[in-house]
This record gives C-alpha cells, structure tokens and sequence, in this order.
C-alpha cells in the first residue's frame, strides 16, 4: 500500500482518481479547496495549492503524488491570464518546491492536456506531413475551417498525434499546460525523480462541473439539452477530438503510479477512436432530450480553438498498459442520466 497525494481530489477528475487509487488498496489524501466529491475513507484537507503551508501539510508521508488541481478550459476572454497563470504555473512551482524541500523520492503524476500540440497532425497528399498554420479570420468568418498545406494551399488531412510531435499551445490554458510539463521536467531531473505528464484529451462521465464556462463541450451541451436549450455548435460541428471516459483517465493514473517500473514522459490518454464534435452533440441529444431542440450548428468560431486533434494511444498501451475500456455508448448513456 502506498500513501499517495491527490490535489484537486474533490474536482472532477481528481476524484475518480482517488476513486481508483483506493480500490486499489491504497491510502488517500486529497487536497482541495473545495469539499466537492471527496470520497469517503480519505483524508481530506482543505486548501489552495499555491499555500506553501497547507502543501506542506498534505505531503506529510506521502510516497507519490498525482497533481489532478489546475484551472481548466478555455476560459472566457484574455482577462482570464492571470488567474490561469496562478493557478495552474504558480500551484504547480509551490507544489515542486515543497516537494524538493522534502528530497522526495516517489513517484509524481501530472494531469496534463492534449491542448499542448495545438493544431494536430496533419498531412498533405503532395508533400507529406506539414504543420498546419493557424487559421487565418477570414477564412474562418467565411467558413473555411479546414487547415491548409502552408507549401501548397490545399486541404490537409488529419492524423493521429504522438507524443513526440511538436507543441504550439494556441491559447492560455494550454500555454500553462504545457509550462507545468516543463516545470515538472525540470524538478524530475534535478531530484531523480519519475515524472509522467498524461495528456488528457476530452474527458466526459459523471461528477463534470455544472453551469460553468470554463466546463468541458460534453457538460456544456448535456445541460443545455437538460435546460430545454439548443447546444451551440462551433464552426461546422466537424472538429474531430477523442473523447475518453473519466474512469478510464482515473485507470491511467492509477496505472503510471503503480507499475513495477516508473514510466517517466509524456504519454496520450485518449480512448483511440476520434469523433466530430457534432457527432457528441447528437450523441447527448438522442440520450439526454431526445424531444427537445436539436443541436444548432452556427459557424461562430474562436481564435483559440483549434480544428482537429486526436491521439495515437500506442505509446501509452506498450509503455503503461493503458487502453481505453469504456465504451463511448455506454458512458453518454450513463452521463445523460446523472445530468438529466
């Protein structure tokens, strides 16, 4: 049994994590500032990660750490920096610090995002793979959404992302994302410590904050259906993303924190099977509302979206035995009910 740290375990995701971990016969304590969805049998403390103090008291006798707390989501505007800034760059600092003041030697897991890569992969039927510039305004205000080739002007089509592919964070979240794997590489190295940064892609299932713009497209568009409301579909609805369930997030974790051998790096936690953002949309309608309003798809765009990105989940099955087990059916079907 290993006493392992959970901050953020009352949120969302950090608490089917902490689900997992005490199944697995292990000793819980969460840290959040929020009671939220601790589970019971835990130790909970009540605290920000950015007090030095409050960190320091939930580290006492902890042998690994799963960092899950971080601001999410796209945010309502750039007056948003700061906090992201603080929450996700700042918690993240303190958090390794206490660490390091510590000599800790276990195990840490972070909860990062596939918003790092930005635009995914794509390739050009003439010229290979190419980085897909960002997307001008006014192809997207006349819906052109699709990327281009930069050398020849013509369609790209997208592929599944590695790891190894280049980051180019296209918004703030992301940019802070991406700034906590540095950060934690960096305090991996100097202490010898394993670090293993798990890139989330779209993550749905029970416990997904509700009435919230900085929630997840699948909350979104379930409590819109919930309310009687029309979701509002950006661009054309074909943006293609991974959605993978919460409990299958919650297995990658348990998995990188407890496999014989520590599994440093960063690894893709998708479920492996891309989907248009309309196809959720109509997933949710059928389940949630069948006789409501139908998703409005509008056109409307935002600079800081990217058009496709979705994984390739090989590196995480041959290093961390991670494949995806939830079925996407049975997880809408099990989402509608607990938002309805």
């Amino acid at each position: 049994m290993t006493r392992v740290l959970v901050t953020g375990g009352a949120g969302f995701i950090g608490s089917h994590v902490a689900d997992a971990l005490l199944a697995d016969g292990h000793e819980v304590v969460v840290l959040d500032r929020e009671a939220g969805h601790a589970p019971d049998g835990v130790e909970t403390i009540r605290g920000d990660v950015r007090d030095p103090d409050v960190v320091a008291r939930a580290l006492a006798g902890v042998e690994a750490v799963s960092h899950q707390a971080a601001k999410v989501g796209l945010g309502v505007d750039l007056l948003d920096v700061a906090d992201y800034a603080s929450e996700n760059d700042v918690g993240t600092a303190i958090l390794l610090r206490e660490l390091a003041r510590r000599r800790f030697a276990g195990r840490l897991v972070l909860a990062s995002s596939m918003v790092v890569y930005g635009e995914g992969r794509y390739a050009c039927t003439r010229h290979g793979l190419v980085p897909a510039p960002p997307r001008a305004v006014e192809d997207l205000a006349a819906g052109r959404f699709e990327p281009c080739c930069p050398r020849c002007g013509e369609p790209l089509a997208p592929q599944p992302v590695p790891e190894d592919a280049a980051s180019d964070p296209r918004n703030v979240y992301a940019a802070t994302k991406l700034h906590q794997e540095h950060l934690a590489a960096v305090f991996g190295r100097e202490l010898g410590v394993p670090v293993t940064a798990l890139r989330y892609h779209n993550v749905y299932g029970p416990r997904m904050p509700r009435d919230t713009p900085y929630a997840g497209v699948a909350a979104l568009f379930a409590d819109a259906f919930a309310a009687g409301r029309a979701p509002r579909v950006f661009e054309d609805g074909g943006q293609l993303r991974d959605f993978v369930h919460v409990r299958d997030v919650a297995r990658a974790n348990v998995l990188a924190l407890t496999r014989p051998e520590p599994a440093p790096g960063a690894y893709n936690v998708a479920s492996g099977t891309p989907r248009t953002v309309v196809q959720l949309a109509a997933a949710l309608h059928a389940a949630v509302a069948p006789d409501g309003p139908a998703p409005q798809v509008t056109g409307e765009f935002r600079l800081g979206d990217v058009r496709h990105v979705f994984a390739s989940p090989t590196l995480a099955a041959a290093t961390l035995g991670f494949r995806a087990q939830e079925e996407f059916a049975d997880g809408i079907a099990e989402f509608a009910a607990v938002r309805a």
